[in-house]
């Protein structure tokens, strides 16, 4: 693999997305300075400098609109961009490895010398929800950035049934500032699919997706470090991501899963032939020093794997590895393998919302390795993952706890308690000591108020809030209270 090249790929990309969003969010009237008003405005449309947006376009700028008031226009600019990297890449990994539902190309092409993304040669014969009149339409008119975008977004709607945490269903601002000139001979997407720049065989390994993410936001972190003051809370995760190599993952995962479950069942000794990493102990008393940590009677289902600080997933892909080969000498079937241990054995927390992304999508590629028909399994049966991205409940009022807790006024004060523990979240990290653990309750009151139309617009944007972050929050406080037989990490001394 090499990294210079994607490092250099990772860093121009992100100025060039940067770039092409900020210009398309000009077109639409909003720039860091200014967010201009229409010009004119009905119940169809609105006119920005004379140019026509429809409904759907409307409801999507004010979204936007929305989002920078809250968060500000730069940040606003960069979520975008890596959104649309992000995509971009996964589909890129998906498309090389032949694990796209359509089986078809969506950024390059099977042939050699076309520039063309096989998907717009076989647009009307995609099995996907379609307007085929509107394909048609574009092809005849031969509007071939318009149909790209038109297609990409299906594609990813429809990922949205397997991976909705990567593939998030495009019907907000993120489609109306969908970049521009894609299909250029010099724009970063024939840069990610040039085999020159970057060779195929590079994208076979998942770890690509975080070495990307990794350069990617290099830049910034070299801002944070130079800056040298303390950071602000959406800064830490620049200062404090870095990518773990293969060969300190490895040593890690070998000698702590994998010596955890030979020391148990010696009968599996040889599954250390392939442990290049793993230490033997010559010690006489190293058995009796470590029998009180070794249960030997444990099955390999309810090995409890986890890593604190998980990135992009680096340590519990390669932790699947280790189990897989644990699985198979248990004698389990190889299809059913792959769901046990996503859903039995890993589990993994981070600051980071867009390495848990990642995360959560190397786990499934990793799954995808072992048995390709893992997406229709996904689709027929759902998937638990036991990953999370830690959330912070700042900014939330006794007005909300009581939205929550509704009639149930005896329990607002244990509400209180349990929102408080995650204030600064997103800086503590899973250093947060937990102490209140009582989801049942939430699970009920968030099915309730699920349940539970509102016509008040306030309320119901409260509503929409609760029941976004809600789970999020109840997801993260069960991996924080578990019991694990292994736990992996690794951090890095940054001096300064």
């Amino acid at each position: 693999m090499n990294k210079s090249a994607l490092k250099t790929f990772a860093t121009n990309a992100r100025r060039e997305l940067l770039k092409k969003v900020e210009a398309k969010a000009m077109k639409i009237g909003i720039t860091e300075d200014n967010i201009k008003k229409a010009d004119i405005e009905s119940a169809d449309a609105i006119f920005i400098d004379g140019r026509q947006l429809l409904k759907e376009e409307k409801t999507q700028r004010d979204r936007l609109i929305d989002r920078i008031n809250q968060i500000g226009f730069n940040r606003v600019m960069e979520e975008v961009s890596y959104t649309w990297f992000n995509r971009f890449t996964a589909l890129r990994f998906m498309e090389v490895n032949d694990y796209l539902p359509t089986k078809v190309r969506v950024l390059s092409s099977t042939k050699a010398d076309s520039t063309e993304p096989d998907m717009l040669k076989e647009a009307l014969s995609l099995d996907l929800d379609l307007d085929k009149e509107y394909i048609y339409e574009l092809k005849m008119n031969n509007n071939s950035e318009e149909l790209f975008k038109y297609l990409i977004i299906k594609h990813c709607n429809d990922l949205n049934r397997y991976m909705p945490f990567m593939f998030e269903t495009i019907d907000d601002y993120t489609e109306i500032l969908f970049p521009e000139g894609l299909l250029g001979t010099d724009s970063f997407l024939r840069q990610m699919t040039n085999t020159v720049v970057i060779p195929e065989d590079n994208w076979t390994e998942i770890e690509v997706i975080g070495w990307l993410y990794q350069y990617y936001i290099a830049e910034e972190k070299d801002r944070v470090f130079k800056e040298k003051k303390k950071y602000k809370a959406e800064e830490i995760p620049f200062a404090t991501q870095l990518f773990t190599p293969d060969w300190i993952v490895r040593y890690m995962v070998q000698n702590s899963l994998g010596r955890y479950w030979v020391e148990g069942h010696p009968e599996h000794h040889d599954l250390l032939n392939d442990w290049e990493f793993y230490l033997e102990h010559e010690q006489e008393d190293f058995q009796d020093k470590i029998a009180p940590y070794v249960d030997k009677e444990i099955n390999v289902e309810d090995i409890k794997c986890f890593d604190p600080a998980m990135g992009s997933g680096h340590i519990l892909v390669y932790a699947f590895d280790v189990l897989y080969e644990i699985y198979s000498k248990c004698g389990y079937m190889e299809r059913d393998i792959p769901r046990l241990i996503i859903e039995n054995n890993l589990y993994g927390l981070d600051i980071d919302d867009r390495a848990y992304q990642l995360a959560c999508f190397s786990v499934v590629m990793k799954a995808l390795k072992y048995n390709r028909r893992f997406l229709r399994s996904i689709e027929r049966e759902g998937l638990n993952l036991n990953l999370s991205s830690i959330q912070e409940t700042n900014g939330w009022t006794d007005d909300d706890i009581e939205y929550i807790v509704g009639e149930s006024n005896g329990d607002k004060d244990s509400l209180k308690e349990f929102m408080k523990q995650y204030v600064n979240g997103k800086t503590y990290g899973s250093l947060i000591k937990v102490s209140n653990t009582d989801t049942a309750f939430l699970y009920e009151r968030l099915n309730t108020i699920k349940s539970t139309p509102v016509a008040d617009l306030f309320q119901a944007e409260k509503r929409e809030r609760i029941i976004s972050l809600l789970p999020m929050l109840i997801k993260q406080t069960e991996i924080m209270s578990k019991q694990y037989q292994v736990v992996i990490f690794h951090t890095w001394a940054q001096a300064t």
